[in-house]
């Protein structure tokens, strides 16, 4: 794996390449990987699969391959393609904490329509995972088909965050959480997480990216407070972690964390505090890390070239222990097969070509 990944790391040798250049070198890796993943010793199968069709453990769940879609595809038609993991699209803890008046929210009048999606998707053969979150200060906005981050004309809602700072200079400013605010969201959390048991759902990814509510806490750009829960990486951590803790008081099956690697802004997160968190994640119980980039801040300078998250996906899973699942502009079965064997990542969300443009 290491010549594998040597060889892959400029971006422009990959599996197809190697499997033509040098097929003796794949047909190893391939029989190696495919030994790794279903506990057979090296050189036992007979015929080993590329490594995006070899299955994958995560806690008590085993996924078929290690191919994931998410929101913005038509999951769907993915679960019936085959994909081994369906991320659902962002679904709300409550009313309040919508991104806009579109997003579902996780409630009892809610349960029996996420219950029969995850049905489907079972039969298609896909396992699901609740991708759940709050907004926070990218709430009440207009719907995406409406344009990304655009406050609503009327009918909004009052949000809130770790500190008074909005998201764009014409979005609502936010409420900054108080104590007993921040008491009632980890109750929340617990209270979904109990729903989404109900609902079949094979995982739960809690969202601490993308600039929401969580993700807020997390950054030294939106999070200004001076309190315990502000400050220091221990204390701008302290309100996810505990989140994460009490999911776990109510959710027994793979717990997954979308986090955002780096914020792509000056004074932001980076990838070296994203494997500090990580370690962090993975001391508290989560099974597997979703490394995403950027949008934590409206003004950040996106870099969204081919395969742009999969640097931090290979960071976070060699240097804090912890499995990582890569996205970011994965387009093809190649780029897929070429991130495994190099050991970049454990599974990855490719991007279909009906994908929208939103990258959250």
């Amino acid at each position: 794996q290491f010549a594998f990944n040597l060889l892959t790391r400029s971006r422009r040798i990959t599996y197809v390449n190697l499997t033509q250049r040098d097929p003796e070198l794949v047909r190893t890796v391939d029989s190696w990987f495919a030994a790794a993943a279903t506990g057979s010793p090296d050189g036992a199968l007979r015929l080993s699969p590329p490594p995006m069709f070899t299955p994958l453990r995560i806690g008590e769940l085993t996924l078929l391959n290690r191919v994931a879609v998410a929101a913005g595809s038509d999951l769907e038609a993915a679960a019936r393609l085959g994909a081994g993991l369906v991320i659902t699209e962002f679904v709300s803890v409550t009313e309040d904490g919508r991104i806009t008046p579109e997003t579902p929210v996780i409630d009892r009048t809610t349960q029996e329509r996420l219950r029969s999606s995850v049905e489907l998707f079972h039969k298609a053969g896909s396992r699901v995972a609740l991708q759940l979150g709050h907004a926070g200060r990218r709430g009440s906005m207009r719907p995406r088909s409406e344009g990304v981050d655009r406050p609503l004309r009327q009918g909004g809602w009052k949000l809130m965050a770790a500190s008074p700072v909005a998201y764009t200079p014409h979005a609502a400013l936010p409420k900054e959480m108080s104590a007993r605010d921040i008491a009632h969201l980890v109750r929340v959390f617990a209270q979904a997480a109990k729903a989404a048991a109900g609902c079949g759902f094979d995982a739960l990814e809690l969202n601490f990216a993308h600039g929401y509510l969580l993700a807020g806490f997390i950054s030294p750009l939106t999070n200004q407070r001076t309190d315990e829960y502000g400050g220091s990486l221990e204390n701008r951590i302290r309100l996810p972690l505990a989140v994460l803790d009490i999911v776990h008081t109510t959710w027994e099956l793979p717990l997954l964390v979308r986090i955002s690697a780096s914020d792509w802004a000056s004074g932001g997160s980076d990838l070296d505090e994203a494997v500090a968190i990580a370690a962090l994640l993975k001391a508290h119980g989560c099974d597997l890390v979703h490394a995403v980039m950027g949008q934590t801040v409206w003004e950040s300078r996106p870099d969204y070239r081919r395969l742009f998250g999969v640097p931090a996906s290979d960071r976070i899973r060699n240097e804090a222990g912890i499995p990582t699942l890569a996205s970011g502009n994965i387009t093809t079965a190649d780029d897929v097969n070429t991130i495994l064997a190099a050991g970049r990542a454990d599974l990855c969300v490719i991007e279909l070509p009906d994908c929208t443009t939103g990258r959250d």
